[in-house]
């Protein structure tokens, strides 16, 4: 028996790896996998250097670890098996999906493969599908009160610590100017990583120095994502200490001068597998429990991983087919070329877009609020924007931005949402600094300079009238739209007209 390790599947304290000690560990390096999607060269060298790092810590620890590096995962296979005749595989159902492809794969190649629960998560698919069924549809509110009781975090004989489930209240603040954003933690790449990188270079079209659809990628220079298990750690450790008890109330603002703001940054490490969600949020808990945090920043960040994170994993697997062809809106604009280049004027977008480009990351009200928004307003095609969301992002894997954009950020689906995020530049100006130094003008609809935001918004919720008026939510937007005769709504149609016209020819 050999233990298949997939490259989101890194650790030794869970699963087959954990349980079965004395088995050989098989791992594979798919370059084809890597090359689906043009992906962000940060995200290919946090995968293929964790993996590597993955592999040298088994060895150091006893473990025999086969590792290939293949053009496909049915190379690295049949390689296997050529050396291990009638080998039987076992493998951690991947977090995606995807089980009986890699049985078939791998009995096509010779070999056997058994797929074993996988306990990455706090929730497991049983688990989650009992709370699910009979139910009219998915509320993550309900399911999140149901994971705080079953695993008593944040729990007091029953009821929830403080009072109240959540503080949502008390966490839509913007930081006074002369706050000054904790700096995140750095990690230094070491000989494997920087090996990674020059490879990754070399290897796959565009590298860093050309993105398949233009413009300047990121430096390798600027690398700074945890590789391994121990980085992981510090990383938790930094975000507990330095900035979890500004998290909530900071969590919903956008600075230009701070892309990490106070965010925890271990969305990677976490899919990767380097990090248990328990003991992320046992950690945060202990903080609280500690002193060194208040309540509303560690409930916040709990229900981002024990609710939000396990949430959408699991409506991802139940809707995967619904969500792959989704687009209930109708919406068929490309992506336009600057969610590539970020040659965009308007300074929301391209501060977040220049941010994805340096480093892969975005934190959550710059995807949902910024990119999402201007897509779902902008009527982009949702699984162009999807596919972007999942090359372009360390952190990204089908389960993780499919639900979210797909599902939630442009309303592609109503198996999620119930309303469609969409606002005017009203919230981006009350959430962040973008609009002080941007040429468009936040208060204005029409006319020359006039925020895009503004115009798109309005045009979305007319062009949508007959789908969104009935939705007990949208009740009060569309009181407004009704305020607007029909000169106003024409001049409306009129300008969004000409922001798509001016964002296809790369002049918005």
């Amino acid at each position: 028996m050999t233990v298949w390790v997939l490259g989101d599947q890194l650790t030794r304290r869970h699963g087959p790896v954990a349980n079965c000690q004395d088995d050989p560990i098989l791992m594979i390096e798919a370059r084809a996998f890597a090359r689906r999607l043009p992906y962000h060269p940060h995200k290919l060298a946090l995968v293929f250097s964790a993996m590597r790092h993955f592999r040298d810590r088994c060895r150091e620890a006893g473990r025999r670890v086969h590792y290939y590096r293949a053009k496909t995962f049915r190379e690295g296979l049949e390689t296997h098996f050529d050396s291990h005749p009638d080998d039987d595989l076992k493998l951690m159902r991947p977090a995606g999906g995807g089980a009986d492809r890699l049985r078939s794969l791998a009995t096509d190649c010779g070999g056997q493969l058994t797929i074993v629960g996988n306990d990455r998560f706090c929730c497991s698919r049983d688990r989650f599908d009992a709370w699910a069924d009979g139910r009219d549809g998915y509320r993550h509110e309900d399911f999140y009160r149901f994971m705080r009781r079953e695993t008593g975090h944040l729990m007091d004989e029953g009821d929830p610590v403080g009072g109240e489930w959540n503080y949502d209240e008390d966490n839509r603040e913007t930081p006074p100017d002369d706050w000054v954003p904790p700096e995140p933690p750095e990690f230094e790449p070491d000989e494997t990583t920087r090996e990674v990188i020059d490879w990754v270079r070399e290897t796959f079209d565009g590298g860093y120095d050309e993105a398949p659809y233009g413009g300047s990628w990121a430096n390798p220079a600027q690398f700074q994502w945890p590789v391994t298990r121990e980085q992981a750690l510090r990383a938790l450790e930094d975000f507990c200490a330095n900035r979890l008890a500004t998290f909530g109330p900071y969590q919903d603002a956008m600075r230009e001068d701070s892309w990490a703001m106070s965010h925890s940054l271990l969305s990677s490490s976490l899919n990767l597998g380097l990090l248990h969600p328990r003991e992320v949020i046992e950690r945060a808990i202990q903080t609280y429990e500690n002193g060194n945090a208040p309540l509303n920043s560690v409930e916040g960040f709990v229900r981002q991983v024990l609710g939000w994170r396990e949430f959408m994993r699991h409506v991802y697997r139940r809707e995967r087919d619904e969500f792959s062809q989704a687009n209930q809106l109708d919406a068929t604009e490309p992506l336009p070329d600057f969610f590539w280049t970020g040659e965009t004027d308007m300074v929301c977008l391209n501060d977040v877009i220049q941010g994805v480009r340096r480093r892969g990351y975005a934190h959550h009200i710059e995807r949902l609020m910024v990119l999402s928004n201007f897509a779902t307003t902008f009527g982009i095609d949702p699984q162009a924007l999807n596919r972007w969301f999942h090359a372009t992002f360390v952190d990204a894997y089908h389960w993780v931005t499919t639900p979210n954009v797909v599902g939630m950020g442009t309303f592609a689906s109503d198996a999620l949402s119930t309303k469609p995020y969409v606002a005017s530049s009203n919230y981006v100006d009350r959430m962040s600094d973008y609009c002080g130094s941007c040429p468009y003008y936040k208060t204005k609809t029409v006319g020359e300079n006039a925020c895009p935001f503004n115009a798109l918004y309005w045009d979305f919720l007319g062009r949508n009238e007959d789908r969104l008026r009935s939705n007990h939510r949208m009740g009060l937007v569309y009181s407004h739209w009704d305020d607007k005769d029909e000169a106003e709504r024409e001049g409306i149609r009129e300008r969004a007209g000409n922001i798509r016209r001016a964002a296809r020819q790369g002049d918005l």
